[in-house]
């Protein structure tokens, strides 16, 4: 397993897969460290998270400088997801026991409620483009709950996920309430079939969370699933075009496209169409593709090379079938896995452009004449993550976020961001099951009935 730089080409670490004696080790190690953390109290986590928080504001730098060197990410960005980590945790510290405090329910018993009780130690399945924030995410709820948590990383930033183990640690958490299992896909279904894992998570790609979907399912195990997305963005004729082209391109360069809710696919008036394609073009054509630590680079390489060829192949697919290149669309010489801002029009159905995701800086534009040939294209995907609509009108927006898309979250007048107070997820494709808020620490919780005659 190595962690490459996608920047340099070099390789950052190598690291040696755990066997599957180690792996069960670990995860029985874990489950022990469940028994006597399921019994704390609620402000005996709120301190370690609260320390856990501390842990990540002091070594913001270096732990944004690993995430650049492992997946490429500029480092302004990867400090920003640091600070998002952290805000994460204060959340939930500060409000994890209101999240899961006994409900009281009006019955002919003496007394009714709902308890909300941990269920066990729970597998995480996560991704490498935002190799901090999608764990933290997972972590802050699950382990405010009373769980205990497994991490199985993408294997190129597994210098982020050993870091993260060490994070918890020193923040003073038991020994092995929280631990990174080094392994390959292949061993995941082994995992997620061991009885002493109670449920799973995954943030990654369609086909990846069929499996592990199918592996849970096999074993009765409870899954939460943030799978890709499409997002489109609708910008009607009364839309500030000029803010709506500055966001729309902000959402589409943000980890140089590598985001599940970026803005892919752009559904524009008729009557504003070549005002905002020609602003669109304008901000994409003058950003900058560099080296990550350079500030005045806008965006990255891709995180490896294959996922950039893979890329340019959708792209050169499309194109052969007659999509229409505004700009960018080659692969520029070099070490660094970089991909220029590509801007499509003309994509109709059948292209791979029309109905995959296009996980890097690469954006369609469409035209439409009625609001209903708006909806009708933005919904016609296989995925549901999330969507954003530019207008004037707020009770318009707010009526088509609303009613309109078929998505798990919708902005009117900015681009999709995940907040830890706000529920975060989708639908079709896109996944099931809702992380962040509320809702986000109840997925794995036992939501026990309690009568008392």
């Amino acid at each position: 397993m190595q962690s490459i730089n996608p920047f340099t080409g070099e390789i950052v670490q190598t690291y040696l897969e755990y066997t599957t004696v180690e792996v069960d080790t670990i995860v029985q190690q874990v489950d022990t460290a469940y028994q006597g953390w399921k019994r704390t109290t609620f402000d005996h986590r709120s301190t370690l998270m609260k320390y856990l928080q501390a842990k990540l504001v002091e070594k913001r730098g270096s732990l944004a400088a690993l995430i650049v060197s492992e997946m490429g990410k500029v480092y302004r960005e990867a400090l920003g997801e640091i600070d998002k980590c952290a805000l994460a945790c204060g959340y939930y510290a500060e409000n994890g026991e209101r999240f899961l405090q006994n409900e009281p329910v009006q019955t002919e018993a003496r007394e009714s409620y709902i308890s909300y009780q941990p269920i066990g130690t729970i597998l995480a399945v996560m991704p490498w483009n935002f190799p901090f924030w999608q764990v933290f995410r997972f972590i802050a709820p699950a382990l405010m709950a009373g769980n205990t948590g497994l991490l199985k990383h993408a294997s190129n930033v597994s210098g982020c996920a050993l870091a993260i183990e060490q994070l918890v640690a020193e923040a003073g958490f038991p020994e092995n309430v929280f631990r990174t299992l080094l392994i390959g896909s292949a061993k995941v279904e082994a995992v997620i079939a061991n009885p002493l894992v109670k449920a799973v998570t995954l943030t990654g790609s369609t086909p990846a969370g069929k499996a592990v979907a199918a592996a849970a399912g096999a074993n009765l195990k409870k899954s939460v699933l943030e799978l890709g997305g499409s997002d489109p963005y609708i910008i009607l004729e009364d839309a500030d075009v000029v803010t709506a082209a500055r966001l729309c391109v902000t959402s589409r360069l943000l980890n140089a496209g590598q985001s599940c809710i970026g803005a892919k696919r752009f559904i524009i008036a008729d009557r504003v169409y070549d005002e905002f394609k020609t602003e669109f073009v304008q901000i994409m054509s003058a950003s900058v593709c560099g080296d990550p630590f350079d500030p005045n680079t806008t965006f990255g390489p891709l995180s490896r090379k294959d996922l950039r060829d893979e890329l340019h192949q959708q792209v050169e697919k499309s194109l052969g079938m007659g999509a229409t290149l505004l700009i960018g669309g080659f692969i520029q010489v070099g070490e660094a896995a970089f991909y220029p801002p590509t801007v499509l029009e003309n994509v109709t159905p059948g292209m791979p452009a029309y109905h995959e995701e296009l996980f890097g800086p690469v954006a369609v534009l469409y035209r439409f004449k009625t609001e209903e040939e708006a909806i009708r294209i933005a919904n016609d995907t296989v995925f549901g993550l999330g969507a954003g609509v530019f207008t004037a009108n707020l009770q318009s927006g707010k009526l088509l976020a609303e009613k309109g898309f078929e998505a798990g979250c919708v902005f009117v007048n900015d681009f999709v961001k995940s907040d830890p107070r706000l529920p975060f997820g989708g639908i079709k494709e896109s996944g099931y099951g809702r992380e962040l808020s509320y809702l986000g620490i109840r997925e794995f919780v036992n939501t026990k009935t309690i009568v008392v005659k």
